[in-house]
C-alpha cells in the first residue's frame, strides 16, 4: 500500500471514500508497482456482489439483468463520486455504458478495464454463470493481450471508443431469474439513499444533460428528443431550461467534444479519423476543421511529442 501512497487505514474501511484522480492514479500505479498490467482485469474476476456494499448485494438480488443494471447506474456514483453510467438501447440491442466524467484523467485503462469486467462478473455471479455480451468497448488503445481480453469477455472487444460499453441482447437482460424481495429491496434501497445524502450532492439538469451527451456521444445522436426523453421531460422544456442557464444541448456537445478531443490529442497516439469517429464525426476531415474552429489551431499542434510515451510518469 505504501508504494502506491494508499493510507492502510482507509483500504481497510468499506465506507472510506479516495478522491476519483486519486483512486485512478493509484490503480495505474499499482499495476507498475505490481508488473501487472492486467490488474483490473484479475481484481475484477475476485468480485463479489457484497465486495460493492449494498449497490451489489440489491443488484444481485435484482429480478432480471435490466433491472439490476438499472439500479447499478442509478447508484454508480455511491460506489466512486465522478463517474458515469447509464443503461439505454441502440437498436434491438442494451448497451451499459461507463465513464470517468473529468476527460483529463487519463490512462486510466485500469479503471476502465476493472469496471466492465466486474459488471460481466456481477452478472455471471448473479444470473448466468455463462452469460456474454454481443460487443466489448474501451476508450482506450489496444494495451493488453487482446486474446486474454477476448477470453474473459467471451466477446469482440473494439478499442478507440467513445465510452466503455457492455453491448448486450435485450431480449436476455429481461428475462426473469427470480421473484424480487420487496422488503430487502426497501432496507437496502433506504440505505444507500441515505449514503448519497451523506457524500453527493444533487446534480443540476444541466449536469444531467451533460452526463447523458458524454455517455451517447459517439453510440447513438444526441438530440433535444433523446436527452429530454433520458430526462423524462419534454424537448421544449428542456430547451427551455437551458436556455435559462445560459446554455443550449448543442453548447454541451460541443464542449464534451472540445475536452475529448484535447485529451485524446494530447495523451494518446489515436488516429484522426478514430477520433472523429469517437467524437460522434462523420470522417477526419470534418472533426479537423471543426477543431481548427473551435480552437484557432489545426489537431496536430495538440499532439504530445514523438519522444513522449502515452502513459503515467513513475518516479525512479
Amino acid at each position: 500500500m505504501g508504494q502506491i501512497g494508499i493510507d492502510p487505514a482507509i483500504a481497510s474501511d468499506p465506507y472510506a471514500l479516495i478522491p476519483l484522480a486519486q483512486y485512478v492514479e493509484h490503480f495505474e500505479r499499482a499495476a507498475h508497482v505490481l508488473g501487472n498490467p492486467n490488474l483490473g482485469l484479475q481484481v475484477a474476476m475476485r468480485l463479489r456482489p457484497a465486495d460493492l456494499g449494498p449497490v451489489g448485494v440489491l443488484f444481485s438480488i435484482s429480478p432480471s439483468i435490466w433491472s439490476g443494471l438499472s439500479r447499478l447506474a442509478d447508484n454508480g456514483a455511491i460506489l466512486q463520486d465522478g463517474t458515469h453510467s447509464s443503461l439505454f438501447e441502440v437498436g434491438g440491442d442494451l448497451v451499459w455504458t461507463y465513464r470517468l466524467a473529468d476527460s483529463t484523467i487519463w490512462p486510466r485503462r485500469q479503471d476502465s478495464e476493472f469496471s466492465l469486467a466486474a459488471v460481466c462478473q456481477l452478472i455471471r455471479q448473479s444470473f448466468l454463470p455463462g452469460w456474454q455480451p454481443i460487443e466489448v468497448h474501451l476508450e482506450h488503445g489496444e494495451q493488453s493481450e487482446h486474446s486474454l481480453l477476448q477470453k474473459l469477455f467471451r466477446a469482440p472487444v473494439l478499442y478507440h471508443q467513445s465510452a466503455n460499453r457492455l453491448i448486450m441482447s435485450r431480449e436476455a437482460a429481461l428475462r426473469r431469474h427470480r421473484s424480487e424481495d420487496t422488503g430487502m429491496v426497501g432496507i437496502l434501497a433506504r440505505h444507500i439513499a441515505d449514503l448519497g445524502q451523506q457524500h453527493h450532492q444533487e446534480a443540476t439538469l444541466v449536469d444531467r444533460a451533460r452526463r447523458i451527451v458524454s455517455l451517447t456521444l459517439g453510440q447513438r445522436p444526441v438530440t433535444l428528443d433523446s436527452v429530454a426523453a433520458e430526462l423524462r421531460m419534454s424537448a421544449r422544456s428542456l430547451q427551455r431550461y437551458l436556455a435559462e442557464e445560459g446554455t443550449s444541448l448543442r453548447a454541451l456537445v460541443q464542449e464534451h467534444r472540445v475536452e475529448m478531443a484535447r485529451t485524446l490529442l494530447e495523451k494518446t497516439d489515436m488516429p484522426l479519423s478514430q477520433i472523429a469517429l469517437t467524437l460522434g464525426y462523420a470522417d477526419g476531415t470534418v472533426f479537423w476543421r471543426a477543431y481548427r474552429n473551435w480552437t484557432g489551431q489545426e489537431p496536430s499542434a495538440s499532439r504530445r511529442p514523438e519522444d513522449e510515451t502515452p502513459g503515467l510518469q513513475h518516479d525512479v
